[in-house]
């Protein structure tokens, strides 16, 4: 497939899917004219590099942690692991910061909701005048 039927099969625009290539991300045949040709494959990995980009990783250690992205090796792989754990143990620790806030946000929203029950029937300062 061409580079705009992988646009539009991801959702991922063709600037991005250029800047994939580039970054090694995503590896194009290419046509004796340049053009780019794609397979299904390539489906698969623009979604895995969009949840990880989401995930607020860098293009670079997408391209670390997937070294069958490019050209695999022992030395990269061993590489990908040390990005791995260190990429886990950050979104790790963001899961942790969100779980603290929407307990404390759960904890003001059941505050909130016995604050409304309780003063129910009470008027509103602007309605006692």
């Amino acid at each position: 497939m061409r580079i705009g039927e992988l646009s539009a099969r991801t959702g991922a625009s063709r600037r991005s899917l250029r800047y994939y290539e580039q970054q090694g991300l995503l590896v194009s045949r290419r046509s004796p004219s340049g053009q780019r040709y794609y397979d299904d494959d390539h489906v698969e990995r623009v979604a895995l590099i969009q949840k990880f980009l989401a995930a607020g990783m860098s293009s670079r250690s997408i391209a670390e942690i997937v070294p069958c992205m490019a050209e695999p090796s022992r030395a990269k792989a061993l590489r990908a692991l040390i990005t791995m754990d260190q990429e886990r143990a950050r979104l790790s620790s963001a899961i942790n910061s969100l779980t603290a806030a929407r307990e404390a946000l759960d904890h003001l929203i059941d505050d909130n909701l016995e604050y409304v029950a309780t003063t129910a029937d009470d008027p509103t300062p602007a309605q006692r005048n």
